[in-house]
């Protein structure tokens, strides 16, 4: 890690911070995909689709067809499940990143960045939204280039906003992510965050995926 730094965002790191956080989802949707396979409301259906030519219901050469056709919605449902998502933050906190981040009481975003200048990583700080949560700090856009993974920069961003949230007196940092992103998940276990809750996204389409998120809280020592 000694050859990366933590340090506030500048305007300069705009369109590097904006495409790590977008690659950085974009990245999970053949796992979502692989996920969403492996459903009982999904795989149950196919291998009942799968007896009609044996039953003499439908043809082979018309199954074929139909059944990648299913498979091509599948994989493009699991798209959107995340294009979706980066194309609304791109255009709301991620659009003006100063402005949001930098120029509001108890939010924060911060940039690792190696000894040559080039920017690898993102984490953002906001008050969470969340009912009941008042003294908590909302933890976004944790993103680290590919090429610069298992150095421990997610670790030493997390831990700045962790700082950060102590300063400022908060009792909790919390975050949300989804189901797919399962090295982000150990990760914040093994820092001491908690899960306490899981929810579908999108409704009925993130229920028949189950594309859920896990929330997550770690709570300050002594707040």
């Amino acid at each position: 890690m000694s050859d990366y730094s933590i340090r506030l965002y500048k305007d300069s790191d705009y369109h590097v911070a904006r495409d790590l956080f977008a690659q950085g989802l974009l990245e999970h949707i053949n796992i979502a995909f692989r996920h969403a396979l492996h459903q009982p409301q999904i795989w149950l259906p196919t291998l009942l689709v799968l007896t009609l030519p044996a039953l003499g219901l439908v043809s082979v050469a018309l199954l074929v067809p139909v059944a990648i056709m299913a498979v091509l919605v599948l994989w493009f449902c699991s798209r959107y499940m995340y294009t979706s998502y980066v194309d609304y933050a791109l255009s709301d906190d991620m659009l003006d990143i100063n402005k949001y981040y930098l120029q509001r009481d108890g939010f924060c975003f911060w940039v690792a960045e190696t000894r040559g200048g080039e920017v690898v990583g993102t984490i953002a700080a906001l008050p969470s939204s969340d009912p009941g949560g008042e003294k908590h700090l909302e933890l976004k856009r944790l993103s680290v280039a590919t090429k610069h993974r298992g150095k421990g920069i997610a670790k030493v961003l997390c831990r700045t906003l962790i700082d950060f949230a102590r300063r400022r007196g908060c009792e909790a940092v919390v975050l949300s992510t989804t189901v797919p992103q399962i090295n982000a998940t150990k990760m914040y276990e093994k820092l001491g965050f908690r899960q306490t809750h899981t929810f579908h996204h999108q409704g009925l389409l993130g229920q028949f995926l189950d594309f859920r998120f896990l929330v997550y809280r770690y709570d300050i020592p002594g707040a």
